[in-house]
């Protein structure tokens, strides 16, 4: 395969629509009917490409660039070479990243994989869908994709191969429900991308102990996940207990995020890949979790609040705070308890702790 990428640009965007697009400088005037048609890093970028520099340290890349276009500060502004069109903005890469989702809006969600690329609407063969389902018009169903009864799905929403709709869910419009994705017991809004593999809506880990063993606790509530929310790959979102699992609008889920029964997340959140969220937890608003985050249950993390990864939380952590560690501390005490252990270590105190080898025997490491 020569081409550099599996997704294709079927139009092309001048340098002064990107400029218009950004809220960018355009330097030169004349560049202005310039076309693009493609986006990539300054050493592999050519003439028809965008590309763009933000730090000083690519300026020996940047002056040798071949791009047709290259957004950067006025401060680096000279580091562009004159034979390419120079576009000024004072966040480069905010930039780059609106004028690439307009060349590609393809790869901004998953689409149909049997269509080649982009939603083309209608059913395939292979889908099975039940009578009782109500699709809008416009809708892509890809083979094998299975509808149950009463499930609804908005025009402009695409389900891609071998994804199950479970009896009576609601899916908004323009949503992206990839392949192997399994919904049930969900209601979801507009705009919402389930990528690969993501499973919504089984039922949550809750029992208890009884005379026979472990006795499972009915999970009769539902998942609600509002509008303009991406869940990644592999993600389990189960459905309430007794109330529902809520996803607020915006928020953003990475890969392999495991989200208990009853969890309240709220607006714009981000959660990185390999968190879990145990039962009943409450995440506020414009929340940042780094991954493999840990969080157990019925614990409230306040909003603008920002965990590092690895974070243990058992209880709660306040409003606008960042927190490190395991347990979790405040950022400025895990920094000290790191300062002091690395003190310890320089200082040789090792020499006078006797260390057990596997034998039980004290070693010669004294």
């Amino acid at each position: 395969m020569s081409a550099r990428s599996f997704f294709r640009c079927d139009k092309t965007i001048t340098v002064g629509e990107i400029a218009r697009l950004t809220g960018a400088e355009l330097r030169r005037p004349s560049d202005a009917t310039r076309a693009i048609g493609g986006i990539a890093a300054l050493d592999r970028a050519g003439p028809s490409d965008l590309a763009f520099l933000d730090h000083p340290k690519f300026s020996a890349t940047a002056r040798a660039t071949a791009a047709g276009a290259c957004i950067t500060t006025r401060q680096l502004s000279d580091q562009v070479p004159s034979t390419t069109a120079l576009l000024v903005f004072d966040k480069p890469y905010h930039a780059f990243v609106k004028a690439a989702g307009a060349i590609y809006p393809d790869a901004l969600r998953p689409s149909s994989s049997f269509a080649g690329g982009g939603t083309t609407p209608g059913v395939a063969a292979g889908a099975v869908i039940h009578p009782d389902a109500r699709l809008e018009n416009g809708v892509c169903v890809d083979p094998g994709a299975v509808i149950g009864a009463g499930a609804e799905i908005g025009s402009g929403t695409s389900i891609g191969a071998n994804a199950v709709i479970a009896a009576h869910v609601r899916i908004g419009r323009d949503c992206s429900i990839g392949p192997n994705a399994s919904v049930a017991h969900a209601l979801i809004g507009d705009r919402v991308v389930l990528h690969a593999g993501c499973l919504i809506g089984q039922d949550g880990f809750g029992y208890v102990i009884g005379e026979a063993g472990r006795l499972k606790i009915p999970q009769i509530g539902r998942v609600i996940i509002q509008d303009d929310v991406e869940i990644g790959a592999g993600t389990s979102i189960d459905r309430g207990g007794l109330r529902d699992t809520v996803i607020g609008e915006g928020t953003k889920i990475d890969n392999q995020v495991q989200i208990g029964h009853n969890v309240s997340i709220g607006r714009h959140c981000v959660v990185v890949a390999q968190a879990g969220i145990a039962g009943s937890a409450v995440i506020e608003d414009h929340v940042v979790l780094g991954g493999q985050v840990g969080i157990a249950d019925n614990v409230t993390i306040g909003e603008g609040a920002r965990l590092g990864a690895k974070t243990g939380v058992i209880s709660n952590i306040p409003a606008g705070e960042t927190w490190l560690g395991i347990p979790a501390m405040r950022n400025r005490d895990y920094l000290r308890a790191m300062a002091v252990l690395r003190s310890i270590a320089k200082s040789g105190v090792r020499g006078s702790v006797r260390i057990k080898g596997a034998s039980g025997e004290p070693t010669n490491d004294e």
